[in-house]
Order: C-alpha cells, then sequence, then structure tokens
C-alpha cells in the first residue's frame, strides 16, 4: 500500500478535488435513478448501460468533427426516446408488479443493451477527446483537468434545472404526486401511465448528459455500465429517496471515496473497493433494520 496520501498534503488535496468532481457527476446519474425509483418503485439494473449509451452518442459526434461538448445536449434528448421505447416495450408491463420482477427485468435489458452496444460500436475503449485542457492550483502542486470541471458544473446545471421543472412544471407536479401517492393521484385525474413514462424517460436523459460528460472525461466501452449502476444503487440507498442534498452529498462522498482508495491500494483495486463498500452499506442496513425489530418487539 502507498501512504504517502497521508504523508503529502497535496497529494490529499489533489484526490479530495478530484473525487468532488467525479462525486457531483455520479449524483447527477443516481438522482436520475431515486427519481424513477420513488415514482414507480423500480431498482433499474440498466442504469448504467444506459449511461454509456450516452458516451457512445458523444463520441460518434466526435468521430464526425462536432465537439463532444455537444452531446450534453444531444444524447439527453436521444435518450429520452429511448427511455420511452424501452418503458412502452418492457417496463409498464412490470411496473405494478414485485420488485423483483423489475430487477429481472432491468437485467435483461443491461445484457441486451451491453450485447447490441458490442455490437454496434466494438469492444474498444474510447475516449471523446475534448482539448479543455488542465487547471493549475497551489504553486501546480494540485492539477485538474478542465474536463472534470466542465462535467461538475453542467452536471450542477442539469440538476438545478430539473428541480426546478418539477416544482414549477404540470408535469413535474404531476409525477410528484404520482411519488407520493399513485393511486390518489389516479383518481384526481393524473394520467399516472403517462407519469411513468416520462418520469423513466427523463431518468435515460439524465443518464445521456451524466454518458457524455463521462466520454470527455474518462474512457467507455460496452461492457464498463455495471460500476456505474452499483454507485447509483449505493448513493440512493445511503441518501434516500426523494432527497437531492443527500444524493449529491452521498455522491461527492463516493467520489472521494474512489480516489483515496485509487491512491493507496492501486487503480486495480478501485472499482472493487466500490463493490466491497457497498457490500458493508448493505450489511449496516440489514443490521440497524434487524435492531429496529427488536426494539419494536
Amino acid at each position: 500500500m502507498d501512504f504517502m496520501v497521508f504523508q503529502y498534503p497535496m497529494i490529499s488535496v489533489q484526490a479530495c478535488l478530484d473525487g468532488v468532481l467525479l462525486g457531483i457527476l455520479f449524483a447527477l446519474i443516481a438522482y436520475g435513478m431515486a427519481l424513477q425509483w420513488g415514482v414507480m418503485n423500480i431498482i433499474n439494473i440498466a442504469q448504467g448501460d444506459l449511461v454509456i449509451l450516452g458516451g457512445y452518442i458523444a463520441y460518434f459526434m466526435y468521430l464526425y468533427g462536432i465537439h463532444p461538448a455537444w452531446g450534453v445536449i444531444v444524447a439527453p434528448v436521444v435518450m429520452y426516446f429511448v427511455g420511452i421505447a424501452i418503458y412502452k416495450l418492457v417496463i409498464n408491463k412490470v411496473v405494478d408488479r414485485d420488485l423483483f420482477i423489475s430487477i429481472l427485468a432491468t437485467f435483461g435489458i443491461s445484457i441486451l443493451f451491453m450485447q447490441l452496444m458490442n455490437f454496434a460500436f466494438g469492444a474498444d475503449v474510447v475516449l471523446a477527446n475534448s482539448d479543455y485542457g488542465t487547471t493549475m492550483l497551489f504553486n501546480n502542486n494540485v492539477v485538474l483537468p478542465n474536463s472534470k470541471i466542465f462535467s461538475a458544473f453542467i452536471s450542477i446545471l442539469f440538476a438545478i434545472c430539473l428541480v426546478i421543472y418539477m416544482k414549477k412544471s404540470k408535469l413535474g407536479r404531476a409525477i410528484r404526486a404520482t411519488a407520493q401517492n399513485a393511486r390518489a393521484a389516479k383518481i384526481l385525474g393524473v394520467d399516472t401511465e403517462k407519469v411513468y413514462a416520462a418520469t423513466f424517460g427523463i431518468n435515460a436523459a439524465l443518464c445521456g448528459v451524466a454518458g457524455a460528460l463521462i466520454s470527455i472525461t474518462f474512457t467507455i466501452h460496452p461492457y464498463m455500465g455495471l460500476p456505474y449502476t452499483i454507485r447509483s444503487f449505493m448513493i440512493v440507498i445511503v441518501a434516500g429517496l426523494g432527497n437531492l442534498p443527500g444524493v449529491a452529498m452521498s455522491g461527492m462522498g463516493l467520489g472521494v471515496f474512489e480516489e483515496f482508495a485509487d491512491y493507496i491500494l492501486g487503480t486495480e483495486f478501485r472499482i472493487g473497493s466500490v463493490f466491497l463498500l457497498l457490500v458493508l452499506i448493505l450489511v449496516y442496513r440489514r443490521f440497524k433494520l434487524s435492531r429496529k425489530r427488536e426494539y419494536l418487539k
């Protein structure tokens, strides 16, 4: 293990800043999962694959000479309709079923998407080069890629826009009403079918934005969606449904954890540390619930 991160303060500052910028992007993906989970009671295992598909949209714009930053506008539009199509074809058949059925259905969608992306785009690791350069801080001891700063800024911008839309628009109010009580909303005239479709489409659009930003900042390939699903799931279960500040804080906390794990354990153990953290959180939550049940007895 390399403990230089504790011996040299600037390395810790580098890890913290990288982690916060990365965590903001994680939080955007998790907010989409929290939204559709809270409204539809569906855990979307294909969340990460929607992210990667959004990344490929930006990457192919880059291949055809269009700056990949434009992907943050094009990808969510395309992914919104992809989300609507997935809902119409699959999700609407399981939305009122047991939660485990939805997990199986979205797991099948995840496998299908991985294979389709592999067939369409190939298995090579790709990057949409933004040429944004870097920002030097603290006498050039801390180096931040401008692509990460750009990704964090766009993630915050889209999150703010979504919050305003959910509070001010008619559809946004219908989504919030359905999340609180779907049966009562339906009695009051809310078209819950339309709400569910729009919610899944919005979630896919957020994944499209995040995917475009990831293709600029990191590399993508067809089989790397699962870690983003795991990260989103972990952020949501820590923060809770409908808790946007909690999602933001959990996302940044996870980003900082990953960066320190990268420095201390090495890059090859980075994703493994995320999976281990998820196991520990689930074990802790189960222990906490069992203690609560014993107390109620």
